[in-house]
């Protein structure tokens, strides 16, 4: 990857080294609980290290990265307990808030929907992953927002940036894009019904491939060792991840 201009300022390298490091994050290059080694962030990111410590600092604040006297920076991992639990409140807040929806929805709320649509079906087939991420949840926001609830919608956003890293790695699997897009099409179809409870049950199924497939790897990773970043981020197979920061947290204490 090359090194950031030098005509970038100083807050727009920020905000592409936060970029570059939340995608590897969030589509799986950098695995659950892989450690974030500030010199090779240094080197594949061309970024000073008060620019690296600030880009791991606003991760940890969006709950990507974790921090730790005496580990350091590690990709942020969630047990199999943790992941069913925060999956049990966003499904439960997903639920009432589509059950809140007025059907047949408004016809701004459906208009809004399809542009919204369009444009991740855009993403989807020229394999824009960070539009893929950016419309996908715009298209929720929209969808939620028409329950008419503020405060729920706010709750609910929290839950999806909880989730984010669980959930964003299958949007960059081919056949997960394409269900998805199946998906959307169906609750818009159901907006110009009446059936509230079919639509409810969908954006919770909707949730579903997500939670198994994190569940899935995090189950993989803690049988075979965990990643390190390196010069390539989806090379690097050295010590780290959380077993290796719960054997520090032992000898600690």
């Amino acid at each position: 990857m090359p090194d950031l201009s030098p005509s970038i300022t100083r807050d727009a390298a920020l905000r592409e080294v936060v970029r570059r490091i939340e995608e590897d994050v969030i589509f799986g290059r950098l695995a659950p609980g892989a450690r974030l080694i500030e010199d090779r962030l240094m080197a594949r990111h061309g970024a000073s290290r008060h620019c690296i410590r600030q880009a791991l600092a606003q991760l940890e604040q969006a709950g990507l990265v974790r921090r730790e006297k005496n580990v350091g920076a590690t990709v942020r991992s969630y047990s199999a307990d943790e992941v069913v639990k925060i999956y049990e409140v966003r499904e439960f807040l997903t639920r009432q808030a589509a059950l809140m929806i007025p059907l047949p929805a408004p016809a701004e709320v459906v208009t809004e929907l399809e542009v919204t649509q369009a444009r991740y079906r855009h993403c989807v087939d020229t394999g824009d992953l960070r539009g893929v991420h950016e419309a996908n949840d715009a298209f929720h926001l929209v969808l939620f927002s028409a329950c008419g609830n503020p405060y729920l919608v706010r709750t609910l956003q929290d839950y999806m940036g909880l989730t984010l890293p669980m959930r964003a790695k299958n949007l960059a699997d081919r056949a997960g894009r394409a269900a998805s897009v199946r998906q959307h099409d169906t609750m818009i179809e159901l907006l110009a019904g009446r059936d509230r409870w079919a639509l409810a049950q969908l954006c919770v199924a909707h949730l579903q491939n997500s939670k198994s497939d994190y569940l899935a790897r995090i189950g993989s990773d803690l049988s075979r060792g965990l990643a390190v970043v390196g010069e390539g981020a989806s090379d690097d197979r050295e010590s780290g991840g959380p077993r290796a920061a719960e054997k520090t947290r032992t000898k600690r204490q």
